[in-house]
């Protein structure tokens, strides 16, 4: 699984940060949060997947490779 935030839709609220405890999740130096991993290792799958219903502004997807 991979994800990504968009930053254009980030407002910064930290929930993904929170919820994956900066595992998978952190803020950038403009203080928006990005993916800190290339690949989401399976045990933090169920987390990132909260992470991305949960944000507010629908800044995080999972990118699907084709």
């Amino acid at each position: 699984m991979k994800a990504k935030v968009r930053e254009d839709k980030c407002i910064g609220c930290g929930n993904c940060v929170a919820l994956s405890e900066s595992q998978v999740f952190d803020f950038n130096d403009d203080g928006l949060a990005h993916c800190i991993l290339e690949e989401i290792p399976t045990d933090l799958e169920e987390v990132t997947k909260e992470a991305i219903n949960k944000c507010p502004t629908e800044a995080i997807e999972e990118v699907t490779e084709k």
